[in-house]
């Protein structure tokens, strides 16, 4: 599920980057809706979960794949624009300025979201501990490696000072908080 707002076939110009705004809670789908109407390309990246309501009823909804955030095309003339838009926080960024995203990123978005059943996972980095969640070796407690694209925990027997390594999948781990 994807609310794109704005999304042309025609030849990208080169001015314009992909950036992403950091969104007032549970505002992402209107501001994306106002910037679409102001002709500003977006991405809303969708997934469908089910949500029970305080009165017992279920419901599938369609929410943010992440949340807070929303993808917009804009040139550097339009950063203060954006800025000014109700709803709209700043624009998430690694150093002073705004971080570009890749045409490519957000291709590769575009596609999982639209061919696969994209779900929000916890970020993990390399060195992050972890609990393994899923699998024979459930309830386990490591540190998080990587080999190329495969997922690996560091499984450490204190009492004898040796690790073992094993692979899993990214979805049979979740984050651990560390020790202090």
């Amino acid at each position: 599920m994807i609310a794109d707002k704005g999304h042309s076939t025609a030849c990208p110009d080169a001015s314009l980057n992909w950036y992403a705004l950091h969104i007032r809670s549970r505002h992402e789908k209107r501001v994306a809706e106002r910037l679409g109407s102001q002709s500003l390309e977006t991405f809303l990246p969708l997934h469908r979960s089910r949500h029970t309501w305080k009165n017992g009823v279920h419901v599938d909804v369609d929410v943010p794949l992440f949340p807070c955030y929303l993808f917009a095309r804009a040139s550097i003339h339009d950063r203060i624009r954006l800025l000014q838009h109700p709803g709209v926080l700043g624009f998430a960024a690694s150093s002073a300025k705004p971080t570009v995203i890749s045409d490519e990123d957000i291709s590769v978005l575009r596609t999982a979201t639209e061919t696969l059943k994209a779900e929000p996972h916890p970020f993990l980095n390399n060195g992050d501990p972890v609990r393994i969640v899923a699998g024979p070796l459930i309830g386990m407690t490591g540190i998080l490696t990587r080999r190329k694209q495969e997922y690996r925990v560091v499984l450490s027997i204190e009492a004898i000072m040796r690790s073992i390594v094993v692979e899993v999948s990214e979805f049979d781990i979740e984050p651990q908080e560390k020790k202090r």
